[in-house]
């Protein structure tokens, strides 16, 4: 048992969580904090971010909050310099922030929608997706650099999504491209840092219930539609992926980097 807590031991480390207020992200931060580490959560949404970070704070966690836009460059930046001058170093960084940028060319039951036709898209509507859902990454992935490579030592995890492998017709259209392109910006990030003791992995997650999309997995018609891909019968809760991101974050993963791990209840198997 001594051997396996070292393994899994990250109590002392520094960690941040983008998107971190709920979902995945949320889970995240609790998994970190639960066994140790202290916690900065970056959000958009203070509201759902105070909450958060007071029930973890409730549980006896080491937890603090930031609200701001992975969007806004500057803002991130002076995030992050933040904390590493609260905590005095940054050890691990959750890149996880996210959005579904907008409904897909086919509803749940297989019909038509036009909202989501490629020629209807709003242009903004594209813009913001690739800008929360890749530039961010590489803006968070620079940013957790910067404080790691001088210590020679980092951990970084980009939450990607099985829609980096595969089409989905009721997904936002720039989702798809935005993930698949994060995939390989993982891998040669990889290859870049880990001459500097900085790792970069990705977790890729099939459907989880959160408030991606406002929501959209706790209706029952959307719910359904992805169950029915699942080799399980049921889609994910985010408690589910707290293993694997414990293990990404600690010791036990010191040979891993470059990495797309997915957590899909068998879903990929069922659409291929």
């Amino acid at each position: 048992m001594a051997a396996l807590q070292t393994m899994f031991d990250v109590r002392g480390l520094s960690v941040i969580v983008t998107g971190g207020a709920s979902g995945i992200g949320k889970a995240y931060a609790e998994v970190m904090a639960e066994h140790g580490a202290r916690v900065a959560i970056l959000d958009l949404d203070p509201v759902g971010l105070e909450k958060t970070v007071a029930a973890i704070r409730a549980a006896g966690g080491d937890v603090s909050g930031e609200v701001v836009d992975v969007g806004d460059r500057p803002g991130m930046a002076a995030a992050f310099d933040r904390v590493a001058e609260r905590y005095g170093k940054i050890d691990v960084v959750f890149a996880n922030a996210g959005i579904d940028p907008g409904p897909g060319f086919n509803t749940p039951d297989g019909t038509r929608n036009p909202d989501g036709a490629i020629e209807n898209i709003p242009d903004e509507q594209w813009d913001r997706g690739i800008e929360i859902n890749l530039t961010s990454v590489y803006t968070t992935v620079k940013l957790a650099v910067k404080h790691m490579k001088p210590r020679g030592f980092g951990r970084i995890v980009v939450t990607s999504s099985i829609a980096a492998l595969i089409n989905e017709a009721i997904v936002g259209t720039s989702y798809m491209p935005a993930k698949a392109a994060v995939n390989h910006f993982v891998r040669h990030m990889a290859m870049e840092l880990g001459a500097f003791g900085i790792h970069v992995n990705a977790i890729l997650p099939g459907p989880f219930i959160t408030n991606i999309a406002g929501g959209r997995l706790r209706n029952k018609a959307d719910r359904e539609a992805f169950e029915r891909q699942s080799l399980i019968g049921r889609i994910g809760d985010p408690e589910e992926i707290k293993g694997l991101a414990l293990y990404l974050a600690s010791p036990a993963a010191s040979y891993v980097t470059g990495s797309l791990i997915v957590i899909d209840g068998g879903a990929l198997l069922r659409i291929t």
